[in-house]
């Protein structure tokens, strides 16, 4: 996408409404959610692949079993059983629902629902480390309420064990699945190493963030939806094009996510307000009104430029006002709309893609409200 092609789509000096408002999500030209079918769809993915979920990270040596409970919000800190957020699980979700689309039973993808499971949390303890991030669904990250070390080894071992969980099923069909996992959690990496190294430049392309958060974000997304398909037999046919759908909602995933981290309701996110901007992140807003072009986009540019030669202590002595005017400014230029516009536009190619797939009528339209909650979403 050439600058010219986003200008437009991000015109200049683009929509104000106020930054103060917090918790939109992309609602335009998106139907209503089916809010009570999507939930029992995550408790669904949540109830049959917990029990397994649990039994694999049982099998670590302590003490990181009991980090590792205490992650997937099962303990507190002292190891006590709490009834907590264990996330939305829609990887999980997509996962069974693969199975069903290959016309298997919903339980032939929960081995498949749980590796990507262990394979996401994986990456989540390794990120919330490397971003430095405290706190995850309303409480303190591993690292911070352990250490480091153990966000580390407790990360690497759950990737292990999201291999064992398939590989010990011992089928063509588990080698096959394991093949697109070990491929998506390499690109999952790829993304991880893109988004850091483009922290520290001061201009990244609108296709280079697409193409890492495609990594980072779509590409475990897109596993997940094919991964219980493959497990129940079938063709790679119909597994990449189930991968091309969760490839799509990742990216749609992700711009939601983008928004949120810097317009998010901090009581929904659990996250500090203004997260992604502390972070010095260059998401999709960031990246799409310094594109722009017009005044806004040159001051941010400016700005985000002087913030490039301070010193860690200067830049943490940034208030409030600080990080609203830089999303002022992003929102002011366009990125803000630009982004829910992208999200839409990744929506409706996730959604063509089922278009492909020959597949009960039910479980298409499970698969189109599950992409409809991803980008309505406001945590």
């Amino acid at each position: 996408m050439n600058q010219r092609a986003l200008q437009t789509r991000v015109p200049v000096g683009g929509p104000r409404a106020s930054t103060n408002t917090r918790g939109e999500t992309v609602t335009s030209a998106i139907p209503a959610v089916d809010t009570a079918g999507v939930r029992a769809l995550l408790e669904r993915g949540r109830t049959l692949a917990t029990p397994v979920l649990r039994a694999a990270v049982a099998r670590l040596a302590a003490p990181m079993d009991a980090v590792a409970a205490y992650h997937f919000g099962w303990t507190d800190a002292q190891g006590r059983p709490v009834s907590g957020d264990g996330g939305k699980a829609v990887r999980p979700a997509l996962a069974l629902l693969s199975a069903e689309a290959a016309g298997a039973a919903a339980e032939v993808g929960v081995p498949g629902a749980v590796a990507v499971e262990l394979v996401h949390n994986f990456s989540l303890l390794h990120d919330d480390l490397m971003d430095g991030d405290e706190q995850r669904r309303h409480r303190d990250t591993v690292w911070k309420a352990y250490d480091p070390a153990q966000a580390i080894l407790v990360g690497d071992a759950l990737f292990a064990l999201a291999n064992e969980v398939l590989l010990e099923l011992g089928t063509v069909e588990a080698g096959r699945a394991t093949r697109r996992l070990t491929t998506a959690t390499r690109k999952l990496i790829d993304g991880q190493a893109q988004d850091i190294s483009y922290e520290h430049r001061e201009r990244v392309t609108v296709e280079e963030c697409l193409e890492m958060e495609g990594n980072k974000t779509g590409a475990l997304l897109a596993c997940a939806c094919s991964i219980g398909a493959v497990l129940g037999g079938a063709d790679d046919r119909t597994a990449d094009t189930l991968e091309a759908y969760g490839y799509h909602l990742g990216l749609a995933f992700q711009a939601v996510d983008d928004l949120l981290g810097i317009w998010g309701d901090p009581e929904a996110t659990g996250k500090q307000t203004w997260s992604d901007l502390r972070q010095r992140k260059k998401s999709l807003p960031v990246v799409a009104a310094l594109a722009a072009g017009g005044p806004a986009s040159e001051r941010l540019a400016a700005m985000l430029a002087a913030d490039a030669k301070l010193t860690e202590a200067q830049a943490a002595d940034f208030d409030e006002e600080e990080f609203a005017t830089r999303a002022a400014l992003i929102e002011e230029a366009g990125g803000r709309e630009w982004t829910s516009q992208e999200a839409r536009r990744q929506h409706a190619t996730a959604l063509e893609s089922l278009d492909r797939v020959d597949m009960p009528a039910e479980v298409r339209a499970q698969l189109v409200a599950l992409a409809d909650f991803v980008v309505v979403r406001k945590s």
